[in-house]
């Protein structure tokens, strides 16, 4: 399928199975504890059937399936679309405009493609392996952030974090000034083109992270788990997640949080 295509499939979706229910839609509890709206099913079967339509022969994983046929699709070892029909779902429920659909797209065991469309801002980020991200068809390209991490703003999600790390963070402040926004896809989009400086998440799900770990490395990002680890490892188990766009940035923050990168998850 071509980019345009698939772009403008997304696009389509998310203006009329999410933006006509946003502010009016019914909230229900999930088993995990999370929030589940009709626009995420709603969102996940249109997204399923148009894909299924363009390319029949690529298998179809959303993040509203039982983990059991996630397992399964994951571990079928064939092209496999990974979607987030709604990232940032308690956002949504609440008529906080901050909210995103995640695609990407798996082949022999690589992230070959990343998608997050942002329909409130109407904001598409766009990645291909080895061929760059883009935002709107403007390419991003790697930059010099000019900060120190003290002068930095961290994106830093504390709810996840072991309480050891998450009161150094606020005892010892590393950076200049904190956010957190409830997109972990959006999360990666906005380190990608700085409105963010250094990330920090406990623990992400493979849809949750895979379009926007694509996207952020592509841009010229680094980034890798709590461990030093590479953030992608296709499964479905969470992962943690450290990240910036700077080189130098993403050097001080790890020398801070005291991680030896194996792999920089960089493009």
């Amino acid at each position: 399928m071509q980019s345009d295509t698939l772009i403008s499939l997304i696009r389509a979706a998310a203006r009329e199975e999410l933006m006509t229910r946003f502010t009016h839609v019914k909230r229900g509890i999930k088993a995990d504890g999370s929030f589940l709206t009709e626009a995420d099913l709603a969102m996940q079967n249109r997204v399923a059937r148009e894909l299924n339509r363009h390319e029949p022969d690529i298998l179809f994983l959303g993040e509203e399936m039982p983990p059991e046929e996630q397992q399964a699709l994951l571990q079928s070892g064939k092209p496999l679309w990974v979607l987030d029909p709604l990232d940032g779902t308690s956002n949504y429920a609440s008529g906080i405009p901050c909210f995103s659909v995640s695609l990407a797209l798996i082949e022999a065991g690589a992230l070959k493609l990343g998608l997050v469309y942002d329909p409130v801002r109407d904001e598409c980020f766009f990645a291909q392996q080895g061929q760059g991200a883009w935002l709107n068809g403007e390419r991003l390209v790697p930059i010099d952030i000019g900060l120190s991490l003290k002068q930095s703003t961290g994106l830093i999600d504390f709810k996840r974090l072991a309480p050891a790390l998450a009161t150094r963070l606020v005892t010892d402040i590393p950076y200049s000034s904190q956010r957190s926004f409830g997109s972990v896809a959006l999360d990666w989009c906005w380190i990608a083109i700085g409105r963010s400086h250094v990330y920090l998440h406990g623990k992400q799900n493979l849809w949750d992270y895979a379009a926007g770990h694509l996207i952020l490395a592509e841009a010229g990002g680094q980034s890798c788990t709590l461990e030093g680890e590479a953030v992608f490892n296709n499964r479905l188990q969470p992962r943690s997640a450290v990240a910036a766009l700077d080189p130098g940035l993403f050097a001080a923050w790890s020398d801070w949080l005291g991680i030896q990168c194996k792999d920089k998850g960089t493009g």
